[in-house]
């Protein structure tokens, strides 16, 4: 199993934890947005990350792909069988994807990407707006839905993996979750980034 993208990307990240939380042998080849590598392109047509390739079989975005690792590796389970927290994770997964990574994604931008990747000064006041104004509300939400180590079902699945990616983009653009406004949320995202899946993920970014 070939997976592409830059692991930098919280959504390329969901899939690295996910297989390594199941334990399959996979290579990873970091390429970025519309990278011009033909095999990328085969498995990613509109050059968005994360893509993949199995057996000649190609696939591209996040959620599809931890579909299609659920299936052919069932243990451990990262979805539930109960159709309530099935459903509830999948929530949590398009939460994390759509609400929150786009969100989070103007920091990271801003104060990360562009200086380090473009060479540019970043929009300061843009980056700030968006932690001050943006974000607040939905730290919000997730600590008054946490009520324990996992978000769904008592055990780690989809949801944690999606919600918990972005969050290290934040610390990237330094930014940290503020435990005495949210302290469920701040233990939660704490814990969760120690796993050894997520710790074995950030580590490919960084090399």
């Amino acid at each position: 199993m070939i997976i592409y993208g830059s692991s930098v990307s919280p959504y390329v990240r969901k899939v690295l934890v996910a297989l390594y939380e199941k334990d399959v042998a996979f290579e990873h080849r970091p390429v970025g947005f519309h990278a011009p590598d033909p095999d990328f392109r085969a498995a990613s047509p509109m050059g968005k990350i994360p893509a993949m390739e199995d057996a000649g079989y190609r696939l591209a975005d996040s959620s599809a792909i931890l579909d299609y690792l659920e299936r052919q590796h069932p243990a451990p389970a990262l979805i539930p069988e109960d159709a309530r927290d099935a459903a509830r994770a999948r929530w949590f997964d398009k939460f994390g994807e759509c609400e929150l990574t786009r969100q989070v994604l103007v920091p990271f931008v801003e104060r990360f990407l562009k200086p380090r990747l473009f060479k540019v000064e970043g929009d300061e006041a843009l980056a700030q707006r968006t932690v001050d104004t943006a974000l607040p509300p939905l730290f919000d939400y997730l600590e008054s839905q946490i009520g324990g180590p996992y978000l769904v079902g008592g055990r780690f699945g989809i949801a944690d993996i999606a919600v918990a990616a972005p969050f290290h983009n934040l610390r990237l653009a330094k930014v940290a979750v503020d435990g005495a406004r949210w302290p469920k949320l701040a233990d939660w995202v704490a814990a969760t980034l120690e796993r050894p899946s997520f710790t074995a993920a950030i580590a490919a970014a960084k090399s």
